[in-house]
């Protein structure tokens, strides 16, 4: 009849699956898989069923936590995908026996730290506020805040491969002597990883005194110590020095906006001899910003956490290397979905 909504069929818009509240209560529940995940971590889960406790009692026992507990925590995780489960006897799933395991060398777990800092779980609850004002009433950018080290210590075993990816793409490793410049070198990772590729490569992390500490710490459990000197003080006013071959920018430009990225830029092509270049390493969407997944969701974790930054496309951070003078700009996605390469020669 004319004028009357028609009565909806057994399935969704264009014949998908029908609506369901079940994406609604996954979504708000979000908060449990994160801290069963660290609860799994601190209790070393995956590191007992991985090691070959396999029913509940044998794991509680490994994990020195109750058998209820337990039993719940470990179908928790079959549920969501984490571990297997039959006749009783639990098993890690593959991405669990890789990364969550801390006897696998791609053991992930200490990222949890920094992931769920406290710092960021309460600029978490501010998120309606901060879509209100369009920016984070956050101070993680002010000079020696200790979450940069919690990152540094913490985030390292997530970054080591695309470090050395990183280090492989731009082809470091036949290049004979150079002088890198490793800007908020954090884990100093992205440095060491061309010091390790290049022996005749002298390395300079420059970042904040505390951090830089860590830095070392990895340089020398990397045995390249004596090609690694710092520079303590902010990227953006401390004397960085000149004559560059290489300097590397490594997940930063995504914590500013943009007219500040490009007069960095700037100041980075200052420090580079005539025909360096600067390696930016980024979180990059497509134009679409929502694809691929991971790196165009990296622009909420921005506007949680900075007063004004987010991840660039392609085309945004041409534009800022372009507008600071640099030539030759290319860009290489690395066989990790969170790290794309880019590169520009002075």
């Amino acid at each position: 009849m004319s004028g009357m909504a028609h009565e909806a069929g057994p399935g969704g818009p264009g014949g998908g699956p029908p609506p369901s509240p079940e994406r609604f209560f996954e979504t708000a529940h979000g908060i449990y898989r994160s801290y069963a995940m660290k609860a799994a971590l601190e209790l070393d889960l995956f590191t007992a069923i991985a090691g070959g406790a396999s029913d509940v009692d044998a794991i509680a026992g490994r994990c020195g936590a109750s058998r209820r507990g337990t039993r719940i925590l470990c179908d928790y995780f079959t549920i969501i995908g984490f571990l297997t489960k039959q006749d009783g006897r639990y098993a890690c799933a593959p991405d669990a026996a890789l990364f969550l395991n801390r006897q696998s060398p791609a053991w992930l777990g200490s990222a949890i730290e920094f992931l769920l800092a406290p710092h960021h779980i309460d600029a978490i609850s501010r998120l309606p506020e901060t879509v209100r004002t369009g920016h984070a009433d956050t101070s993680t950018l002010e000079p020696d805040h200790p979450i940069w080290v919690t990152f540094a210590r913490a985030m390292a075993p997530m970054l080591a491969m695309p470090a050395r990816m990183m280090a492989e793409a731009i082809g470091v490793a036949g290049a004979g002597p150079m002088t890198v410049l490793d800007i908020a070198a954090g884990h100093g990772l992205w440095g060491i990883s061309v010091a390790q590729l290049n022996p005749q490569a002298e390395i300079v992390g420059a970042d904040w005194g505390p951090v830089l500490e860590v830095a070392k710490e990895n340089a020398a459990k990397a045995g390249v110590a004596g090609r690694y000197r710092t520079i303590t003080g902010s990227a953006f006013t401390a004397d960085l020095g000149t004559g560059y071959d290489l300097v590397l920018v490594p997940n930063f430009l995504h914590h500013f906006d943009e007219p500040t990225c490009t007069q960095f830029l700037q100041r980075v092509r200052g420090t580079l001899k005539d025909g360096g270049r600067v390696v930016v390493c980024e979180f990059v969407p497509n134009d679409d910003r929502v694809t691929p997944p991971m790196a165009a969701a990296f622009s909420m974790t921005m506007l949680i956490n900075t007063p004004a930054g987010d991840a660039y496309t392609f085309a945004q951070l041409q534009t800022m290397l372009t507008d600071a003078g640099f030539r030759d700009i290319n860009l290489q996605r690395l066989p990790v979905p969170t790290s794309t390469v880019i590169t520009a020669r002075r």
